[in-house]
């Protein structure tokens, strides 16, 4: 009979909170930061438990680094954007 190992639910978690932390706003930096701690913590336990989902913690963690990445350009922007339309009306006279 072969026994068939599950698959990790931290690592379903960590795909799920990357695939979040791409699509919500500002929270998602949040999000991109949990979903790498749960995608590292997910590795640790399937190399100590031999279980699936080696590749949703490796999907959780890239999605979790894009999401990162993508939240700071988004937050920048903001940043620029608003300090420029700011700035633009300080100077009058």
């Amino acid at each position: 009979m072969s026994e068939k190992s599950q698959t990790n639910n931290n690592s379903v978690i960590s795909l799920t909170v990357g695939i979040l932390s791409l699509l919500i706003p500002i929270i998602g930096l949040i999000l991109g930061i949990i979903g790498i701690v749960f995608s590292r913590k997910a590795v640790k336990q399937i190399n100590k438990t031999n279980e699936n989902g080696r590749g949703l913690a490796t999907a959780g963690l890239i999605c979790s680094i894009v999401g990162i990445i993508i939240q700071l350009f988004t937050v920048l922007g903001y940043v620029a954007f608003f300090s420029l339309t700011t700035s633009g009306t300080a100077f009058v006279g």
